[in-house]
């Protein structure tokens, strides 16, 4: 089966084989000195702060956006949550649930983040801002820079997902004042799923600090103590997070973050190009393409039905939605451990379908 999900993806051999070996005992000197290299390099990669501080949360992507909100929010706080899909949907249902006063701005599927959308909260008393540097469902890539200036300039506090966009698209964690980035261990880091990776910045660990955490496990506090020795409060996913440190070293070895991203841009632009080359009757539903994925809406047929055909006829995965877009979109990946003659391969299905009048 080729991989062109968006999580997990394909990892490399080199990943894959430390999946294939026992996972040893971690209260070590050597597993404590691994760690912290995992932290050194995903901080270098999103271009974080030196006293800024990483935590390796044992769970989903999902799981590490109630983290933040667990730890860094309180009922004195006062957000605003960008919903532009599935995931911007998911910050809204973690605001409610934990009564954290929120205002959503809500898009349509597809949409772009405009200033129009920011300027009715200028200066309105917010403390907050929550969202997706790329909504994975819809495909949507956010302008974070803009959102970054509408934060420098109402002193808000910014909580950043960039689990789908982390090693695809540019990210400076410094420069946008971001105080805490959240990814997953599936995506472009293209391990298996089960980390949750954040970077907290001083103003996140201020926050910190200051909120009281009301679930053991998920306590910011604890996590942030254990990692100044490389370790954590509770047993961890081990074979996941060497398989993280294998492929950090793996993306430095290949010239940094710079370098995977222009790969993932590379992908990204073959597809799209081979979609207009053979006019495959699909529509780009997204006004803001991420590196990460091209959403695809199919104009003949359900989008659910073509991702069942690709993945039992031809081998291959592509990404449904759920939802009320189920039939309407599907998504292509360009992370993971992916060439240009896999993406002929894929190209060569539609084509079939096409010709088998199916599409």
């Amino acid at each position: 089966m080729i991989n062109f999900t968006v999580g997990p993806v394909q990892s490399s051999d080199a990943v894959r084989a430390i999946g294939a070996e026992q996972v040893p005992y971690f209260r070590t000197a050597e597993f404590s000195e691994l760690m912290l290299e995992n932290e050194r390099l995903i901080k270098k990669f999103a271009y974080a702060t030196e006293d800024s501080k990483v935590v390796f949360m044992t769970c989903s992507g999902s799981g590490g956006m109630e983290t933040a909100i667990m730890n860094c929010l309180n009922k004195n706080d006062k957000a605003l949550v960008i919903n532009g899909g599935s995931f911007g949907q998911r910050f809204v249902e973690l605001l409610t649930l934990h009564e954290i006063p929120f205002t959503e701005i809500k898009l349509e599927h597809g949409k772009a983040l405009t200033l129009e959308h920011l300027a009715p909260y200028e200066g309105k008393g917010y403390t907050a801002f929550l969202m997706q540097k790329h909504e994975t469902s819809t495909g949507v890539h956010y302008d974070i820079e803009m959102v970054s200036d509408f934060c420098k300039r109402n002193n808000l506090f910014l909580i950043v997902d960039t689990i789908s966009t982390f090693l695809c698209d540019p990210f400076d964690m410094t420069a946008t004042n971001t105080g805490i980035m959240i990814t997953g261990s599936q995506k472009a880091l293209a391990c298996a799923p089960g980390i949750a990776v954040m970077i907290l910045a001083p103003s996140a660990l201020k926050r910190v600090g200051e909120n009281k955490c009301c679930c053991q496990y998920l306590d910011l506090k604890l996590a942030l103590k254990n990692m100044e020795r490389g370790q954590t409060p509770w047993t961890p996913a081990v074979g996941i997070l060497r398989q993280i440190n294998v492929r950090l070293k793996e993306i430095e070895t290949m010239g940094g973050a710079d370098a995977e991203i222009a790969r993932c841009a590379n992908l990204a632009k073959y597809f799209r190009d081979k979609l207009i080359e053979h006019n495959l009757p699909f529509e780009i539903v997204s006004e803001s393409l991420s590196n990460a994925v091209t959403p695809l809406h199919p104009t003949t047929q359900s989008a659910y039905e073509i991702f069942l055909k690709i993945k039992d006829e031809y081998g291959m995965w592509i990404c449904p939605n759920g939802g009320e877009m189920k039939d309407t979109i599907f998504r292509v990946g360009h992370i993971g451990c992916l060439t240009e003659s896999d993406y002929d391969q894929l190209i060569n299905a539609f084509i079939d379908l096409r010709q088998k009048k199916f599409i």
